[in-house]
């Protein structure tokens, strides 16, 4: 294959990424969300002259040859710059395979469990209960995450007293059956961490989200080599491999949690979950809005071996993420009975919505 124009359409929140091959056929991926357009631009100017008109059929090889070309530029912005790159690869390989992405990394249309995910701090215990329960009856979740501290707060609560009140709040108000998780956003100390675990084993909660800095690897293993029968777990921010590897070997974690688009597509992806699963660390990967990566997530969950119990889906609407709507021809997430279904149509099975492009920041690398 080889790749001979790179298109992006941007916005500051969001990034679509149009490949065309040799043949003319076209691919559709994204870059990661957030400062999109600058992301873009990275795209263009130091991954775009490194893979248009290069003859490559394993993309691992390609996004590394990158890599090492632009050695000086390592970290975020790199990686998100390639995650469309690739996921734009993925969706023209399945295009002309006639199958679904999820078939090409070895697995099958079909459904997934999601998790209702809520990404506000800004609410009380009473406010977040009753967005739980009326999703409980409209849509058919049985499990819902929630946040606990401040972001990055260093153990002071978004108001005193809110994790201690919020986490026994949503027990009682969801009832037994539902499954429980938290996400601290690294806004505690181990030993404060430590104590918030309890409270939350105590409530039958499962799943302990990024409880402190997360680049601290050893506060986040001393947190889950104190805690038992509540799972410890992270990695969303972290983009490098050798990153992962440490943090696999050293069991920082219990459960791995990589986001597709901050960590360089699915192809990087797929070298993390495969770590993972030798070590026997499930994996739940990070996907916090309605843009393509919770498409793309829902894919490699229903092809990897040690996919986790459940998809992280966002229930935050237009007052929270007002660039995630008029994004798409037709919208790619439906909720029935607390799943969502990955289609069998080509590639990724989407449109970008015209009106929606004619709007973004356009540009264009080409060979001539």
């Amino acid at each position: 294959m080889r790749i001979r124009r790179i298109e992006t359409f941007a916005t500051q929140f969001i990034g679509f990424v149009r490949i065309t091959n040799e043949q003319g056929r076209t691919g559709w991926g994204q870059v990661s969300t957030y400062n999109s357009d600058i992301t873009s631009t990275v795209l263009h100017r130091q991954v775009a002259p490194w893979v248009l008109d290069v003859e490559f059929e394993d993309i691992d090889a390609l996004t590394d040859k990158v890599i090492e070309r632009e050695h000086k530029f390592p970290g975020s912005y790199m990686k998100r710059a390639l995650g469309g790159l690739d996921t734009a690869i993925w969706d023209l390989r399945g295009k002309i395979a006639g199958k679904p992405v999820t078939s090409l990394i070895g697995g099958s249309p079909g459904k997934l469990r999601a998790y209702a995910s809520s990404m506000k701090r800004d609410i009380t215990p009473e406010q977040e209960a009753e967005r739980f329960r009326k999703l409980q009856a409209e849509q058919g979740f049985d499990a819902f995450k929630f946040r606990v501290a401040a972001e990055y707060g260093h153990d002071v609560d978004e108001w005193p007293g809110r994790t201690e009140a919020i986490v026994p709040a949503i027990r009682k108000a969801l009832g037994d059956a539902a499954a429980l998780l938290v996400d601290a956003n690294s806004g505690f100390s181990p030993k404060r961490a430590i104590e918030v675990g309890r409270l939350l084993k105590d409530n039958r909660v499962e799943h302990f989200e990024e409880p402190c800095l997360y680049w601290e690897l050893e506060q986040t293993r001393e947190v889950a080599d104190a805690l038992d029968g509540i799972d410890v777990t992270g990695g969303e921010q972290d983009c490098e491999i050798p990153t992962w590897r440490h943090m696999i070997d050293m069991r920082a974690v219990d459960i791995v949690q990589p986001d597709i688009l901050y960590l360089g597509g699915i192809s990087r992806t797929l070298r993390v979950c495969t770590m993972a699963h030798a070590a026997g660390l499930p994996i739940t990967p990070h996907a916090a809005n309605w843009g393509l990566v919770t498409l793309f997530t829902m894919h490699l969950l229903r092809a990897i071996p040690g996919a986790g119990k459940y998809l992280e889906f966002s229930i935050e609407g237009p007052d929270y993420y007002p660039w995630q709507y008029g994004l798409f021809r037709k919208f790619p997430y439906d909720v029935v009975g607390g799943q969502v279904t990955v289609s069998d149509e080509p590639g990724w099975g989407i449109e970008v919505e015209p009106e929606w492009l004619a709007k973004s920041q356009y540009a264009v690398s080409e060979k001539n």
